[in-house]
């Protein structure tokens, strides 16, 4: 039960059982958090350094002036230490508790030293408003998500109280008997109510509980968070960015079964050879390749606004205006099928500048209106598109090789990119009235590459 309960406060609920890539992210994010403390800390020494030197104190007998100046330049040199130890990201947790520790002592040092400057009984620093800075440092830790520094924070926060209020009873500060039971006498004289100390020890403490409580629950969602952005990450490895974002964003969990029309561009991509290559090479090589295939061409088709819908082995298949509704869905594939074809080309002087046989693409484009939506079984779900644009462009795509071409389009669809503004590299050829395999009427096709 302890051990539940110091997992729960410390850990967030046990970030150890976290793979490593989301601990690490937790860690950057305590890092940055320790960046903010040391420049807030910063901050705070400025500000109490400006109000120990520019306000006029009270009327009265003061000594040791240059004892704040001192404490106040202590706390200057170990604030930048610290500043410049979490920029470089070098803090541990030991050097935490220990700036912790110096903090605190700083802090009442200051306030021990209000009696020695206005000659005053030691009890005389017992009323000085400094003591409320305390909060300030015990929520400054809370900065890092992390409630075992806030609850070190508050527990060495009421010893050093405690202890000012025991030089206080000692009478070495004067008098010899400061106790009083009188709260109007404590509140006008220089003496000591203890049940006002323990008060304000009272107070610290459960500020202190309260904030390691919320602290704790907020690490819990922070854990949770980190792990949930890590594992979307990794997901959106698995979809199409434009479909990630589609499921991050979704107002209400995606099903199965639902779909929007859209009228879209499908652009087809086949490696060619690739089948015969395949029973050749070893399986890591035919791997290597399909990456290296996939890394020059894939990057070409996001650029100009695709999404790849799946990986058919060396096949891709990508839509333009699926995912999202757009009115240049023809011009942007019509680009991306140029950026590709000029991506093969660089990877074919690639590979015969290595010795190695180069490889080919070919490619077909159409437009029309699709139904795009999530398939599957409710359990295990892809995004997809769905239509006669898809089938067509398949069937296009494989008419490559009628033609003796690499790259084809239907005349339609290349007038209605240049329509939305696509302007070709260079005159393309027209070849009306094609037959192609599947298609019960003609088709009149564009050449995009030979």
């Amino acid at each position: 039960m302890l051990g539940k309960l110091r997992d729960w406060l410390f850990d967030g609920g046990g970030p150890q059982q976290l793979p490593e890539r989301v601990q690490q992210a937790i860690r950057r994010q305590q890092e940055g958090s320790e960046i903010l403390i040391a420049w807030v800390q910063f901050g705070i020494l400025g500000f109490l350094a400006t109000i120990y030197e520019s306000t006029a104190m009270p009327v009265g007998v003061v000594q040791y002036a240059e004892l704040e100046t001192v404490i106040l330049g202590i706390y200057g040199v170990f604030s930048i230490v610290r500043l410049v130890l979490a920029h470089l990201r070098l803090l541990r947790p030991w050097m935490l508790y220990i700036s912790v520790v110096a903090d605190m002592a700083l802090l009442m040092a200051l306030i021990f030293s209000f009696h020695l400057k206005y000659a005053q009984p030691a009890a005389f620093y017992l009323k000085v408003p400094t003591l409320l800075y305390v909060f300030l440092f015990i929520a400054l830790r809370a900065l890092r998500f992390e409630a075992r520094f806030v609850l070190f924070t508050g527990f060495v926060a009421i010893v050093g109280w405690a202890l000012l209020v025991y030089y206080v009873t000692t009478g070495y500060g004067g008098p010899e008997n400061p106790y009083t039971d009188d709260f109007v006498d404590y509140m006008t004289s220089n003496t000591l109510l203890l049940h006002a100390e323990v008060n304000k020890m009272l107070a610290i403490l459960f500020t202190t509980l309260v904030l390691a409580l919320a602290i704790a629950r907020a690490r819990h969602l922070l854990v949770r968070s980190v792990a949930e952005g890590a594992a979307a990450r990794d997901l959106s490895r698995f979809f199409d960015p434009g479909v990630a974002q589609r499921i991050r964003s979704a107002a209400m969990a995606v099903k199965a079964g639902e779909g929007e029309l859209r009228d879209v561009a499908i652009l087809s991509v086949d490696l060619r050879g690739f089948t015969r290559l395949s029973t050749e090479l070893q399986p890591d090589d035919v791997m290597k390749l399909l990456q290296d295939y996939q890394g020059r061409v894939c990057p070409q088709i996001a650029k100009n606004g695709g999404s790849i819908d799946k990986f058919l082995g060396d096949g891709i298949l990508a839509s333009f205006g699926a995912v999202a509704p757009s009115p240049t869905a023809a011009a942007d594939a019509l680009r991306a099928a140029d950026a590709v074809l000029e991506a093969a080309d660089c990877w074919a002087s690639d590979r015969r500048a290595a010795g190695l046989p180069p490889l080919s693409v070919g490619l077909a484009l159409s437009s029309g209106r699709v139904v795009f939506g999530a398939v599957g079984d409710g359990e295990r779900l892809e995004f997809t598109v769905i239509g006669d644009a898809v089938n067509f462009t398949a069937k296009l795509e494989k008419h490559n090789k009628d033609e003796k071409t690499s790259a084809l389009t239907d005349a339609r669809t290349y007038e209605l990119a240049e329509r939305q503004g696509y302007k070709p590299p260079t005159i393309r050829e027209r070849r009306l009235g094609r037959r192609v395999a599947g298609v019960a009427d003609s088709v009149d096709i564009v050449v995009l590459a030979a």
